[in-house]
């Protein structure tokens, strides 16, 4: 059935995982019925205009005007907003012009580091490994290199930045480094923010079974995250997103009964009503993420009614994952799951 199709063999997937993955406006269980639903969209800005500004900024290299708004950021806010502006395309131009112009400024240091993570993905592809040409390789370990010099000498600079942690554990990822390696990033980037959802989301793809981990560990993680942090955390995503992971493993029809079976919805329930359901949720920059996560988790496992909840909240706005872990376009994937949960 087209609407629950995997990507094939999820390699392109696993690479789009490999590089990444409130104010709350949500409608009551009663809304108006899709044909009045918001138009589906991915927006990097998740609506917000000085984001938009600043990313237009990035494109523009227009560093002068950039600079003020990220230096006014600090910890999860620097994280997400140096992130957006690695995937804009010419960054690793304009700011290896801007560390030259000031040398002790880490700010370009430090996008210039996210900047080569993302730009090493993109030249490694979303192809199967087998598939990739050996200057693809080149290229992704020499860019990986250039992110980890920059990205470290930004850590040393900035001693209290969550952000150089939190794009460290992704090119230690890319670069095959040790296990504990991985593991001191990921404590290094908690020590300075805990509870970062980005940063336990990188953690949980160290751990999946596709990265060298194990499905025990990444479900193992996902649980105590959980129950550690207070009720109303975005941890709770965690646990949806292992089963996503377990899904996505899983061959056709064995994947299906999986995500249906009564401990699975158990378990999802149980953390949406920990997390994103919860009445201390508190909605950050960024929270769609979530939503998506466990709309596209609670569709797949035919729980429309609850699935319907997180589509009303969100309101058409589309994360790419984990909808790139189905086949096609995510917005179409995404609207097509929406609309099928509207009918509940």
């Amino acid at each position: 059935m087209p609407l629950f199709r995997r990507r094939s063999g999820g390699e392109g997937a696993q690479d789009r995982a490999g590089r990444r993955g409130f104010g709350f406006g949500g409608r009551a269980a009663g809304a108006p019925a899709v044909a009045r639903a918001a138009e589906p969209r991915l927006d990097p800005t998740f609506g917000d205009e000085s984001v938009r500004l600043m990313l237009g900024q990035a494109a523009a290299g227009d560093w002068t005007a950039l600079r003020p708004a990220l230096a006014a950021a600090d910890g999860a806010d620097l994280t997400w907003l140096a992130g957006s502006i690695a995937d804009v395309s010419g960054v690793e131009r304009w700011t290896a012009r801007a560390m030259a112009d000031a040398p002790d400024d880490a700010l370009p240091l430090l996008l210039s580091g996210a900047r080569h993570v993302t730009w090493a993905w993109e030249a490694r592809t979303g192809a199967r490994a087998k598939h990739v040409t050996e200057e693809q390789w080149k290229l992704f370990h020499e860019r990986l290199d250039t992110a980890e010099e920059q990205l470290l000498e930004v850590a040393e600079r900035e001693p209290s930045w969550l952000a150089p942690w939190y794009f460290l554990q992704i090119s230690a990822r890319g670069a095959s480094l040790a296990p504990d390696v991985a593991t001191c990033r990921f404590e290094a980037a908690v020590r300075r923010v805990p509870g970062h959802p980005g940063s336990h989301r990188q953690r949980l793809q160290q751990l999946c079974a596709k990265w060298g981990g194990s499905h025990d560990a990444m479900h193992e993680f996902a649980r105590s995250s959980m129950l550690a942090a207070p009720e109303g955390s975005q941890l709770g995503e965690l646990v949806a997103l292992a089963h996503l992971e377990r899904w996505l493993d899983l061959p056709d029809g064995e994947d299906h009964a999986y995500l249906s079976s009564p401990t699975v919805l158990a378990e999802l329930q149980e953390a949406a009503f920990r997390s994103v359901l919860h009445p201390d949720f508190v909605p950050v920059r960024g929270w769609q993420a979530s939503f998506n996560t466990f709309a596209m988790a609670f569709s797949l496992a035919d729980q429309r009614k609850t699935a319907r909840l997180l589509f009303d909240a969100l309101d058409g706005l589309v994360t790419e994952s984990p909808w790139h872990y189905l086949a096609g376009d995510p917005v179409k994937a995404y609207r097509a799951h929406r609309d099928r949960c509207a009918t509940y």
